[in-house]
């Protein structure tokens, strides 16, 4: 039976099984029998209406997967509200957010026309993403909006730009805090994310999971320090395991913090008025760290994360996302999750031009794929999807093609990202092919999604 954890949280002031710092996996709470059983579409409407039971009253028992489901019929909800019937029938369907933009001007072009239909329409931006680029033909299929995707987050993530900084000792990225870009850009990087989540895209970007919390309303603490900044977090940690009186002597450190800026020079910062007068001793220590944790993802980036956050609400803010989702399963839609499983992507591959399941060149691509490394198997699915991770669904539920490209060659394997396409020769002999997936797959740099 499933129970309702409203009125305990109610009376204790948190709902137990929604915080992302309590020491349970809320993962064992997933009903896989449930979630891959359950007619999301009824359930929707029971928990729409309020006329029956719905599973989505008690979002912790359901997997992210089937959740976001539910989030697509709220979303064909909310655009059937703000369409005219008739408009239903003579266009086939719902309409798109239809965007145009040029190669050149990615970023300009998108942000004006995004801000645009804001201001006259914010519900047209929870529609299907429709992308066309400026003189060229083509149907969205959804490759060209994978696309551009793809090419936007790569130029706005750009490092000659600034506007995130790689943390030590991590892959992760976070907010330059001496950023000279405008607010503009950092709201529309938060406008990709939620159109990702109403697009089903899975973005190739790095951010820590307190970014996550943040956005759902939760304060990231030591223990999200730890995970972003591991240098820097188990520094603190240290201190604040410290056992002795002697903390002002041994670690020697007061209420102010030292970053460094673009150019190389010292920036600091009083965590409290004098804080360069206030020594950090056994007393005060926690203090020092709430307030030094605060800082780090809070005030030192206030300007640039109020601004992501507006252009995330602005596709998000009247779903039910923030019901349904935890920080850490937001994150899993967002950017998918690390889990791959290829059994399960070989169950689903399709072949083409004169490959089929049988064919020795498939045989030992799947050999050599299976015994890889799970780092080797990321870059392998970053080669051919353009991003190393798995969807929220699982790799069950990609769509993969691989494509015979001619016979016997030198030439490395490519990829269509766009179109989750591998191509590759037809090689001789296993130890070739492994050899040529290899050499591919180590040298290829991208940064795109699925």
């Amino acid at each position: 039976a499933v129970v309702s954890t409203q009125s305990t949280g109610t009376e204790l002031g948190i709902d137990p099984l929604w915080d992302s710092h309590t020491n349970i996996d809320l993962a064992l709470f997933y009903n896989e029998d449930i979630s891959q059983q359950i007619k999301v579409d009824e359930d929707y409407l029971n928990y729409k209406t309020g006329r029956g039971f719905s599973f989505l009253y008690y979002p912790y028992v359901l997997k992210p997967s089937t959740k976001s489901i539910g989030l697509q019929y709220d979303n064909r909800i909310s655009m059937s509200r703000s369409v005219n019937p008739l408009m239903l029938i003579m266009s086939g369907g719902f309409p798109h957010l239809k965007l145009t933009v040029r190669r050149e001007n990615i970023i300009e072009d998108a942000l004006t026309h995004l801000e645009m239909v804001a201001e006259e329409d914010p519900s047209q931006l929870q529609r299907q993403l429709f992308v066309e680029f400026e003189g060229e033909e083509g149907v969205d299929e959804g490759g060209v909006s994978k696309e551009f995707f793809q090419l936007i987050i790569a130029e706005l993530f750009n490092p000659v730009y600034g506007m995130f900084v790689d943390i030590e000792d991590t892959r992760l990225v976070w907010f330059n805090p001496q950023s000279f870009e405008v607010d503009h850009n950092y709201k529309l990087i938060g406008m990709l994310l939620g159109l990702a989540v109403y697009n089903t895209v899975i973005l190739d970007i790095r951010f820590p999971t307190a970014l996550y919390q943040k956005l759902m309303g939760e304060k990231p603490d030591i223990r999200d320090l730890i995970q972003s900044h591991p240098q820097l977090g188990s520094s603190l940690q240290q201190l604040l395991d410290y056992p002795g009186d002697d903390v002002e002597e041994i670690f020697m450190l007061d209420f102010m913090v030292s970053t460094t800026g673009i150019f190389g020079d010292e920036i600091t910062h009083h965590l409290v008025a004098g804080g360069d007068k206030i020594p950090v001793t056994s007393a005060n220590k926690h203090e020092f760290v709430e307030l030094y944790v605060d800082y780090i993802f809070n005030k030192s980036v206030s300007k640039q994360f109020d601004q992501f956050k507006k252009g995330f609400d602005m596709i998000a803010q009247h779903s039910p996302l923030r019901t349904w989702f935890r920080p850490e399963e937001l994150e899993k839609l967002i950017v998918g999750s690390p889990k791959l499983d290829f059994l399960a992507l070989q169950s689903v591959t399709r072949y083409d031009n004169g490959f089929g399941d049988d064919s020795p060149v498939v045989k030992w691509f799947w050999e050599v794929a299976h015994a890889m490394t799970d780092e080797d198997k990321s870059k392998l699915l970053a080669f051919a999807t353009g991003c190393g991770r798995a969807p929220v669904g699982g790799m069950g539920e990609m769509r993969f093609i691989i494509v015979k490209n001619g016979g016997d060659s030198e030439r490395l394997p490519s990829a269509h990202t766009c179109f989750n396409v591998l191509l590759l020769p037809e090689y001789s002999t296993l130890e070739k092919l492994r050899e040529k997936l290899y050499k591919a797959i180590q040298h290829f740099e991208g940064f795109g999604m699925i």
